[in-house]
């Protein structure tokens, strides 16, 4: 389409598709939610949790991001985007967002749902999003990781440690027999 022949409205909600477009290219997962019920303390909480989390998260209307996905090849969000739907984009983690949406759903009595999502270009669909909620993030499987690593490196070191000792007590020992024999 000619950008000339578009509305200023027209112009203002495409580039919102591009930006739509850009956040999902950029993101590791993308998770679509129900958030139907909320209050507005609810979602002032639900907002500042995605913030610590480092989440950007987003209400565009459906035909939107319809189009955003639909540019993007993914006809699977159609079913999805109907009713309310957040979008929660996740650009470090990708088990953040969907840990965040399944905590905060349980303290919400279940406000805010999951729909589907998308992993590293990939559609899931609500239960995989639910899956993926319950894996352990980034930071916990690098914690696990160093502490299995290092268990053997301690145990080397304490090794080592008793070898060296040893080694030591036996030259005193020779010293001490060697120094009674002179005597």
């Amino acid at each position: 389409m000619d950008d000339k022949k578009l509305s200023p409205a027209q112009l203002k909600k495409q580039e919102e598709v591009e930006t739509i477009k850009e956040k999902i290219k950029k993101s590791k997962s993308v998770i679509l939610a129900n958030y139907k019920g909320l209050t507005v303390m609810e979602d002032t909480d639900l907002r500042r949790e995605f913030r610590k989390s480092n989440i950007e998260y987003k209400v565009y209307k459906n035909t939107l991001l319809r189009r955003a996905f639909n540019d993007l090849n993914y006809k699977e969000f159609d079913d999805a985007l109907r009713g309310t739907t957040s979008i929660a984009f996740s650009y470090g983690d990708e088990v953040a967002a969907a840990k965040v949406i399944k905590q905060k759903g349980k303290e919400l009595r279940d406000k805010l749902i999951a729909k589907c999502g998308l992993l590293n270009g990939a559609f899931i669909d609500a239960k995989k999003v639910e899956e993926l909620a319950s894996l352990p993030s980034r930071e916990e499987l690098i914690a696990k990781m160093l502490g299995s690593l290092n268990a053997p490196i301690s145990g080397l070191a304490g090794v080592c440690r008793a070898l060296l000792s040893g080694i030591v007590y036996a030259l005193k020992s020779i010293h001490d027999k060697k120094a009674e024999a002179a005597n």
